[in-house]
């Protein structure tokens, strides 16, 4: 388990998903079932997109939150990350009250697998970052719109988080630099409602199944690449299994819109096999990126060229039923939306939640499973002949309502200074945007710390206990 690195978004707070798992879009595929063998769970399905390592916060300023009569002092700005196989993102945070953590892994997600999902001012903070900064670099032009006599990129990167809070969040919160703050309201009020972002990279659905010697598909590309290349299962050779458009036509590479299918010979025996996708591109401003650790949602300010992915997975049987399963974290609903297709010729009756449920031959059912916040959930849905999916993770779709202190040190990082006093103040507690501390007693600032430690091995604990 990652060592949390807190400080409001600075941070400190909820826990995300599971490491198995990752949020937001959390998708699974579908196994055979019926007449096939028992097929073993595995991991689930990632919805598609970039997949990026958390380095810190690297451009920032200060700001302060006024909550309950307090003043607390934290870094704000810019956040960077690493892009699997090539890349830099940077973001900025949208989960105030929650915690970071250090080299926290994180994935492209929808709006609907986190809070921005049931926030009706995220478009407004997509319009915020298509016209600040880093998208809009021109400083001084920045500064005219603002009525700032001038802007730094640490002040640019204060402002811009500032107003994204007050929407995010909806914190009382001030940059410290007049010009910072100018911008935030600059932002504020000029922001209006943008749609979402189209993903950089997924596949729709993620899970097929049907007879062998059938076209089994279509799973269809959507992305922002001008092509991605297409690469088969790792047994193709032996299998005979191909990846092929809707006239057969074997295919390596596709572009938006692109449907594939899986070409599996007519005397397969009953199986299952995955297809992957990749391209570079830049990820479109705006996306939300959620970790797989207990470390607070991102969206997205900037990319350089990155790479993304995606994959499909088909199962097939020559009888039986034949499901195939994917689920998705929908905040809207505060749980997890389990979807089972069934494309064979018998009913497929399954458990779930101690529940059973029946979808007739070639019917579909969604099922949304209630989830508590915060909490790590473990959902598997069995059916017969050994069939098995398991889903988990940590539900996070709301931010917290108020500012906690419980911080870890982290070297490297900014230090939280009290109202009107000085870094040597303080101990050294760092954040990921800055760390809430109030002007309390040293006792009391000790005793915090110690729970937060404490918190943190009872997570560890439960983290590695089986089936959590």
């Amino acid at each position: 388990m990652l060592a949390a690195f807190s400080g409001l978004c600075r941070s400190t707070g909820t826990a995300r998903l599971a490491a198995a798992t990752t949020v937001s879009g959390l998708m699974a595929a579908g196994v055979l079932s019926g007449a096939g063998t028992a097929v073993a769970d595995e991991a689930p399905r990632t919805q598609g997109g970039a997949t990026a390592t958390l380095n810190g916060l690297k451009t920032y300023g200060e700001a302060v939150i006024h909550e309950n009569g307090d003043d607390q002092r934290v870094s704000a700005g810019l956040f960077e990350m690493s892009v699997d196989g090539g890349g830099t993102l940077q973001t900025y945070c949208v989960d105030l009250h929650n915690p970071t953590q250090r080299d926290a892994r994180y994935q492209e997600a929808s709006w609907s697998g986190t809070s921005l999902g049931t926030n009706k001012n995220a478009g407004r903070i997509r319009w915020i970052l298509d016209h600040s900064y880093p998208q809009v670099n021109d400083l001084a032009a920045l500064a005219r719109l603002a009525g700032a006599g001038g802007l730094t990129e640490q002040d640019a990167a204060a402002g811009t988080q500032v107003a994204i809070w007050r929407y995010s969040d909806g914190a009382d919160v001030d940059a410290v630099d007049p010009q910072a703050e100018k911008l935030a309201d600059y932002l504020e009020k000029s922001a209006r409602s943008a749609a979402e972002p189209q993903a950089s990279l997924t596949l729709d659905p993620p899970a097929v199944s049907g007879r062998p010697g059938d076209p089994l598909g279509p799973v269809t590309v959507h992305t922002n690449a001008g092509a991605v290349t297409v690469s088969p299962p790792a047994d193709a050779v032996t299998s005979g299994i191909r990846i092929t458009d809707r006239t057969g036509k074997v295919v390596t590479s596709a572009k938006d819109g692109s449907q594939l299918f899986f070409d599996v010979p007519e005397d397969a025996a009953d199986g299952t096999a995955e297809l992957t996708v990749q391209a570079s591109t830049t990820v479109p401003v705006g996306r939300a990126f959620a970790s797989d650790s207990r470390s607070q949602t991102q969206i997205l300010a900037g990319s350089s060229e990155s790479t993304v992915s995606a994959t499909a997975t088909a199962d097939w049987a020559a009888e039986g039923s034949i499901p195939a399963v994917s689920a998705r974290e929908n905040c809207a609903k505060g749980g997890v939306d389990v979807t089972a297709v069934n494309k064979g010729d018998q009913p497929f009756t399954y458990q779930l939640m101690g529940a059973a449920y029946t979808i007739p031959a070639g019917a579909s059912r969604t099922v949304t499973v209630p989830l508590p916040e915060d909490q790590p959930y473990d959902v598997t849905i069995t059916g017969p002949h050994g069939f098995s999916r398991r889903f988990t993770g940590v539900l996070d779709c709301e931010t917290q309502g108020a500012i906690t202190t419980q911080t870890t040190q982290l070297r490297g990082e900014p230090s939280p200074v009290p109202i009107g006093g000085s870094a040597s103040d303080t101990t050294d507690l760092a954040a990921t945007g800055g760390s809430a501390i109030t002007p309390v007693i040293t006792g009391v600032a000790i005793g915090l710390v110690v729970i937060g430690g404490a918190v943190l091995i009872v997570l560890r604990r439960k983290d590695t206990t089986p089936g959590a």
